[in-house]
């Protein structure tokens, strides 16, 4: 089986879709990704803005696992940071580079957007090992603090940690 790594644009409804289902099965969070999915035009635009960039791997034309990423714009240079927001690889595909692959994907995208780093949060725990030492071996580890702030009327997504 042959992998292709593809960068969905606006006429990848349907890919984007199953990536959909890949993070919600991969993430054991099935509701979040796929009970509310968005309209095709929402997608549409999104996938033809220029702020979000979704990867795709495809073995045998079934998606395995991809990314999600938003570019941020900076205001002190021009130049932008590409935010790994999701990364995922079916269970039956990992450990065959697949990750890696994307990854690399990713940074060729990142580099012809001008963009200057990529950045991704982990979350501590045996649930996240495999993707921090991914990330470790690809990259540079900073410890940070990560909090979520409601927006006036709504819950956070993660509940607070305490």
């Amino acid at each position: 089986m042959s992998l292709t790594i593809r960068h969905l644009t606006a006429d990848d409804i349907d890919l984007m879709e199953a990536l959909s289902t890949t993070f919600g099965d991969a993430f054991h969070d099935v509701a979040t990704y796929t009970k509310n999915r968005p309209s095709a035009a929402y997608l549409r635009r999104l996938l033809g803005g220029d702020s979000f960039i979704a990867l795709a791997a495809l073995k045998n034309g079934d998606v395995i696992g991809g990314i999600a990423a938003y570019e941020l714009r900076k205001f002190e240079q021009e130049r932008s940071e590409i935010y790994l927001y999701d990364l995922a690889v079916c269970v039956a595909h990992r450990r065959q580079g697949i990750a890696t692959a994307l990854i690399e994907e990713l940074k060729r995208v990142a580099a012809a957007r001008g963009a200057y780093v990529i950045f991704v949060q982990a979350d501590k725990g045996v649930e996240d090992e495999p993707a921090i030492a991914l990330y470790t071996k690809l990259g540079v580890r900073e410890d940070v603090l990560h909090f979520d702030i409601a927006v006036e009327g709504t819950n956070p997504l993660r509940p607070s940690r305490q």
